[in-house]
């Protein structure tokens, strides 16, 4: 359990945590500059409380699933002018961390702010991200509470390996589970309109099907 900052008034130590929490978060930024200064070479690094990530190469499955969603999401976005979809090169900048989501939505109330030079975006409205062996634990946790704790709407995370995708909302700073399926529809609850068969993102004709409608 998490420890909240009325637990930590309740110590003794308090100030002599705050000392040494505030002194860790400075080499930290030292490192975070660093991080910035490689993030173009090295596509797949995210910055994670106070690490330089590297995440293993896609799976064929993986890679896939990433390109159904995103071309769903993507034209249902721009079809109905509702904002901008980003894709996991693009840097989501947050308090501490710096993430690469596969894919992440920020509705036009964001999205309007960004230039053409926009390099560090803000918590998105929407994320999906796709598990792997080297992600699966950090989407599931640190992520999971971090996008929580930035307003991150609603969060899908999907499993290629065993064709199912999780749908979290937002209520009271914390994601409650909507769905976990492996078929029938998801309806996005970000963008109330955006309604598909889950199987489109893991079936080539359903997929296909399914962006004719949206289209």
């Amino acid at each position: 359990m998490p420890v909240s900052l009325n637990q930590i008034l309740e110590m003794p130590n308090a100030a002599l945590l705050a000392e040494q929490i505030n002194s860790a978060l400075e080499k930290e930024k030292a490192e975070r500059n660093h991080f910035y200064k490689i993030v173009d070479t090295n596509k797949s690094a995210e910055f994670i409380n106070g690490k330089i990530i590297f995440d293993l190469p896609d799976t064929f499955a993986e890679n896939k699933v990433v390109g159904k969603l995103l071309s769903l999401l993507g034209t249902f976005v721009g079809k109905n002018n509702l904002g901008f979809v980003g894709q996991r090169t693009l840097l989501v900048s947050l308090t501490r961390n710096d993430y690469k989501p596969d894919i992440c939505y920020f509705g036009n109330d964001k999205s309007k702010n960004f230039t053409k030079d926009f390099e560090f975006f803000p918590a998105p409205d929407f994320v999906v991200e796709v598990l792997s062996d080297s992600t699966a634990e950090k989407d599931r946790t640190t992520k999971f509470q971090d996008y929580a704790a930035h307003g991150v709407s609603e969060y899908w995370i999907v499993d290629a390996r065993n064709e199912t995708i999780e749908q979290y909302y937002l209520q009271n700073e914390e994601y409650g589970l909507l769905l976990k399926a492996k078929d029938g529809t998801i309806n996005s609850v970000v963008l109330p309109d955006f309604k598909i068969q889950i199987r489109a993102a893991f079936d080539e004709q359903t997929n296909l099907e399914e962006l004719k409608k949206l289209i």
